[in-house]
């Protein structure tokens, strides 16, 4: 890590990775395999980061790894159009049908950055709003009472961001249905565009309220203004639909990343035809990119989603799911450790905390001191837990539930240490 520090801020180039919000030094990673990762110095990892989400179907699925080998064959990058990305859109349209059409990008901020841009212009209006702890990239309008590395540091924005940039943001309590409609009551004709992670990830996993999404969605249309959800996280991850099939809404306009990319850098925001035909060339409303739709990044996202779709894969992660939850809940109340956790799917939150964990406010009341002596714990015992309180775990279809059995015999040590601190 000394080392790391002389060349890259930090030592790391993404915060949360520094592993500030739990203390110590970072395992250093040099490759992976099923759901394990091994450490430079030889140690493995049962895996529950899994590079925060993408890497749904585990490390180097061999219909994975043989997409991109083919690719490779052919070509890294063309600068020029490519049937597979016609196709990738097309496969995304089948599953979340409000995409009528999709615009590929490189990562989730461009993508967020691109769709606000977007309803901005086909709104002609300027206000955007959006949910405390809600992450949606670090692009600066977006940069206001965001969670992910954000919150893990106890920023309440960033430097270098102008006032002016946020001055068009407006950010309210996430499950609050008051507080939106009562701003919806005195400035929604001047609304643009509401962001929202449907499941929020980036405050740890939190589940929106019964109702509460709907009542964005009329609320929206009520007003002319659009609905935008960020299923970077969620998209595919929650269910072949994503969050917007399982809870029944439609937005207006989606952005997309990580499990479309299966591991490599990617992004995609879509929506109805009429918004996204307001796009150059189509359109007015620039935007633009030198490796949008990589071929490498684009074959392993065709993979992935092929994959999935085998089976009874949602199914099984499901289950998964279920059985870590009901581990480290019944190992917690057999040594009367006050926590709560916070599942959907394959994506889940462990919160050291007496109360429900529903908004931002409450997430940050949770212990992190509890949280970072037990993530250690778990380190110590080879089990790679994400090294912040604000962020998901998530398991892949590689794991299995004997896999789930250690992280639960793990936990039950961490909370052990706990006792005896």
């Amino acid at each position: 890590m000394t080392r790391a520090r002389q060349s890259l801020p930090g030592g790391v180039n993404s915060p949360v990775r520094s592993f500030r919000g739990v203390g110590g030094t970072p395992p250093f990673f040099n490759r992976a395999e099923a759901q394990f990762l091994y450490d430079i110095d030889g140690h493995r990892y049962l895996d529950l980061v899994l590079a925060y989400g993408p890497l749904i179907l585990g490390h180097l699925h061999p219909q994975v790894v043989a997409a991109i080998s083919q690719q490779l064959a052919l070509g890294e990058a063309f600068g020029g159009p490519t049937e597979a990305e016609v196709e990738l859109a097309e496969q995304i349209a089948r599953r979340m049908p409000s995409l009528e059409m999709v615009r590929l990008v490189n990562s989730g901020t461009e993508a967020a950055m691109s769709a606000i841009r977007l309803a901005r212009a086909a709104t002609g209006r300027d206000l955007l709003v959006k949910f405390a702890g809600c992450y949606h990239g670090h692009s600066d309008s977006l940069l206001a009472s965001a969670g992910s590395g954000v919150a893990t540091f106890s920023l309440p924005g960033s430097p270098g961001v102008p006032q002016g940039t946020v001055a068009d943001t407006a950010v309210l309590p996430f499950n609050d249905e008051e507080a939106i409609s009562a701003f919806f009551a005195r400035s929604g004709d001047q609304v643009a565009a509401v962001i929202v992670e449907p499941v929020p990830g980036n405050m740890g996993v939190v589940l929106p309220r019964a109702g509460y999404l709907e009542l964005i969605r009329q609320l929206t249309l009520r007003h002319g203004s659009l609905l935008i959800f960020d299923e970077v996280i969620s998209g595919f991850r929650v269910g072949r639909g994503g969050a917007q099939g399982l809870f029944s809404i439609t937005p207006d306009l989606t952005c997309l990343g990580k499990v479309i990319g299966g591991g490599l850098p990617v992004g995609a925001f879509g929506g109805r035809r009429d918004l996204m035909y307001q796009l150059a060339p189509e359109g007015n409303v620039y935007q633009a990119g030198t490796l949008r739709g990589n071929p490498l990044a684009v074959a392993a996202g065709l993979a992935v989603l092929s994959e999935l779709d085998q089976g009874d894969s949602y199914q099984r992660l499901e289950a998964l799911g279920a059985q870590l939850e009901a581990g480290i809940l019944g190992a917690a109340q057999r040594r009367g450790c006050p926590l709560q956790i916070n599942r959907q799917g394959s994506m889940l939150t462990v919160y050291f905390s007496g109360h429900a964990v529903t908004d931002y406010q409450s997430a940050l009341e949770a212990d992190r001191e509890a949280f970072a002596r037990v993530h250690w714990e778990l380190l110590q015992r080879g089990v790679f837990w994400p090294p912040s309180p604000f962020e998901s775990l998530f398991l892949s279809l590689r794991h299995e539930p004997a896999d789930i059995d250690l992280v639960v015999s793990a936990f039950d040590a961490g909370m052990a240490a706990l006792e005896a601190a």
